[in-house]
């Protein structure tokens, strides 16, 4: 009945949808408890255990675990030989012009 504008606020959403809401929240959590682990580490704060336990477990949910990354595929690679240098044009026209267009000099 209404607009897409209008459910989106009634559910709660912000104009650009809900699912954005709910990323932007969890990144904003992300970084606060990579933060509060930080100082922790670096002795700035303390935390008891169970805290520091929390906060790396909600940390594996929200962010990609890139610990192993398989490859499925072919792997092909190519190798480019540079040609030897050459020094004057004299030479560069006996290599690579076809003789019946070699200019005589």
């Amino acid at each position: 009945m209404g607009s897409d504008r209008t459910k989106r606020k009634v559910v709660g959403g912000s104009l650009l949808g809900n699912d954005w809401e709910k990323n932007t929240r969890r990144k904003i959590q992300a970084g606060l408890l990579t933060k509060r682990l930080i100082l922790y580490v670096n002795g700035k704060i303390q935390l008891e255990p169970a805290q520091v336990t929390a906060a790396l477990g909600l940390l594996k949910k929200v962010l990609p675990d890139t610990v192993f990354v398989e490859h499925a595929g072919e792997v092909t690679t190519r190798v480019i030989r540079a040609p030897p240098a050459i020094k004057t044009p004299e030479e560069w026209e006996q290599t690579y012009v076809p003789p019946q267009h070699r200019t005589e000099h």
